[in-house]
């Protein structure tokens, strides 16, 4: 009789191991306990109101809500989470290899480039963060029953206006804090994907309390829901797991006087190379014109007023009748993930890889003839996984659009979009973090013979 006994049952038992996950844990939960406290000179009885009407606002206040971890419906200090930080990442990973200063930066010089790429990169958030504070701040204070806050940057308003910039940017810079003492002395590489994790998690208790609320559609909404969940973690996996396996020929070695015969092995191309990267960008890019346009509405020209009250309608999504966000939404996540794609496939540069090991494909020049063979793969393979992020980001118009019976409560499937990407991809990595970990101190599955 044959029994399978994994790794995974000494996970407790390896002290170092241990004392990792407990690091994690404890500081995911000092996230989320600091996610509840609000910014100062808040209105707590306008707060309160602003909460209780957060789900009715839409999808757009919904999914910054879902991203944060319900942050953004108690305007804590951690409202903007860590997005600034991240997209700052992808803002200077994109312009690597478009600017020549540092493209030549990073290839005279891989390791000072990194050091200069790390510095900026906690650099840039503080800015951006500023920014995004005072554009979320007037997108809120313009959504809410009654304004939050009184936010301006002159008069009475400007001490106070200040200080909740102040708190708000550090918060921001306090949760990427958290998440680089996770990937240091918790799960290794894995602290800002477990803070967004966190975040995502601790709203689906919320999501399902929404369907029980619903005393008619309780039971149809709850069974549609669990069955679309279920099809949806299928396919993200599915595609997540989607190989091209090229064939290619690796060089016989040398053991003595005789020389091996060349070995035959694969090349895997990912299909969704990009991973939840273009839903991540896509969204805070479409964040921004409705943030810069919160600038303008207080303007004393009317026609100037008027326009930034329409652009900041059309980029805040409320029900089925936002089709055109949506379907920017939808081409931006597919241009984007083909760009993101082409830039990290580019700087892996299999080409003059596989030349220097002596490896070929059949049938393809080594060198430049190699590379642009596999680019021209990789782009063929990656319109599905682009096509497949699209359809995951624009999932609550769609739902909302095909079963009425969601549209007063759009909010929930938001965990089965982009959410449920996000936190599909952060449990399978790691699992495969732990799983390395617990090889690495001689844990290894092991098969049995009784």
């Amino acid at each position: 009789m044959k029994s399978t006994f994994s790794g995974w049952r000494y996970l407790w038992k390896s002290p170092d191991i241990r004392r990792k996950l407990l690091i994690t844990l404890g500081l995911l939960g000092l996230f989320r306990l600091a996610a509840n406290i609000p910014a100062p000179g808040v209105n707590p009885e306008a707060l309160r109101a602003f909460s209780e009407s957060a789900s009715s606002q839409g999808t757009f206040l919904g999914f910054l809500d879902l991203l944060s971890g319900g942050t953004v419906s108690r305007f804590s200090v951690l409202a903007m989470g860590v997005y600034p930080y991240i997209t700052a990442q992808i803002i200077l990973q994109l312009l690597t290899p478009i600017i020549p200063a540092l493209k030549e930066r990073m290839q005279d010089d891989p390791r000072e480039g990194r050091k200069w790429m790390e510095k900026w990169t906690y650099l840039l958030p503080v800015p951006m963060a500023a920014l995004s504070a005072i554009g979320q701040i007037n997108i809120i204070n313009a959504l809410a029953p009654q304004p939050l806050i009184e936010f301006g940057l002159s008069g009475s308003a400007l001490l106070p206006s200040i200080t909740v910039l102040l708190s708000m940017t550090a918060g921001t810079m306090f949760a990427i804090w958290l998440g680089e003492l996770i990937s240091e002395y918790g799960i290794r590489g894995q602290g800002l994907s477990l803070i967004i994790f966190a975040g995502i998690v601790s709203q689906m208790p919320n999501s399902f309390k929404i369907i029980i609320a619903d005393p008619q559609n309780r039971v149809f909404l709850l069974v549609v829901t669990v069955v679309i969940m279920v099809a949806t973690i299928f396919a993200i996996v599915f595609v997540q797991a989607g190989r091209r396996n090229v064939p290619v020929m690796y060089p016989g070695r040398r053991v003595g006087n005789r020389m091996s015969m060349p070995v035959k092995g694969t090349l895997p191309l990912m299909v969704n190379m990009a991973g939840m990267i273009p839903l991540i960008f896509a969204s805070a890019l479409l964040q921004f014109p409705a943030i810069v346009s919160s600038y303008f509405q207080q303007s004393d020209t009317e026609w100037i007023q008027n326009f930034a009250i329409s652009i900041q309608t059309f980029f805040t999504p409320t029900g089925i009748n936002s089709w055109g966000y949506w379907l920017t939404y939808f081409l931006m996540v597919v241009i984007f993930a083909f760009f993101y794609t082409d830039v990290l496939f580019a700087q892996q540069n299999y080409g003059e890889n596989l030349k220097k090991a002596g490896a070929q494909i059949p049938g393809v020049n080594r060198g430049p003839a190699t590379q642009k063979y596999l680019t021209r793969v990789q782009r063929r393979i990656t319109f599905p996984g682009a096509f497949f992020l699209g359809l995951i980001a624009i999932m609550p118009f769609l739902i909302q659009l095909l079963i009425p019976a969601f549209r007063g409560n759009s909010g929930i499937f938001l965990v089965t979009s982009a959410g449920l990407l996000i936190v599909v991809g952060v449990v399978r990595d790691t699992f495969s973090n732990i799983d390395a970990e617990l090889k690495m101190h001689g844990y290894q599955d092991s098969l049995l013979v009784r």
